[in-house]
């Protein structure tokens, strides 16, 4: 009888046992939990002004890899919207704006600078350093969050480390997940639960339309 204990839990955190499963269905849960779980990202950023000493591209690229709390029943993904816009709409993105000058003296932007639209979708923390205006320069920016799924880039995944263990008893697994902060880690590990379920389900329906 397959069963799975929780071991240790933290919104940060999370250990459990699982029991009775083949390691092949432990790995799935395991590999589902950093590479098809959704989670926001930063993926748009128009740039409006920027006299910083970062081109562009890398300041995209610093905002993509800021994690972001994350409103899974408030969003889709940008595939599964209607609006099929390449910026999207309320119901696949979130605006993010950050304003930044640097007057007299040298000046650090962190990730708390960046105002949301949407209060559930934001940084998850305050104090990532994104870049140093020297004095009278400026960032003005518009960056669009989605959802996306860590098969498609590093920024999407939800899990900072994601770790299948053998214990003594060959049947028994221990799984262990920590969160970016962008979701929960009971919720990444129930989320990568019931798509395994759905994935299993749906190849037992082609099997049986199939014979």
């Amino acid at each position: 009888m397959t069963a799975i204990k929780i071991l240790e839990s933290s919104d940060s955190r999370i250990k459990v046992s699982i029991k009775g499963v083949d390691r092949v269905y432990a790995n799935a849960l395991r590999r589902f939990a950093i590479s098809e779980v959704p989670c926001m990202a930063i993926d748009d950023v128009v740039v409006q002004q920027n006299s910083s000493v970062l081109y562009d591209e890398i300041l995209a690229h610093r905002l993509g890899l800021i994690p972001l709390s994350t409103d899974l029943k408030g969003y889709v993904l940008p595939q599964d919207c209607s609006c099929k816009t390449d910026l999207g709409c309320s119901k696949c993105r979130v605006l993010l704006v950050l304003n930044a000058v640097a007057t007299d003296d040298v000046k650090t932007i962190y990730s708390g600078d960046l105002r949301s639209e949407d209060e559930s979708v934001k940084p998850y923390v305050d104090n990532i350093p994104i870049v140093k205006l020297a004095p009278d320069h400026e960032i003005k920016l518009e960056a669009y969050a989605k959802l996306g799924k860590g098969r498609d880039h590093a920024k999407w995944q939800p899990v900072s480390v994601s770790t299948l263990t053998d214990t003594e008893d060959p049947s028994t697994f221990h799984l262990t997940l920590e969160s970016t902060g962008s979701l929960p880690a009971s919720d990444i590990l129930s989320e990568a639960t019931n798509i395994l379920n759905t994935k299993l389900n749906e190849i037992t329906e082609s099997v049986k339309e199939s014979v």
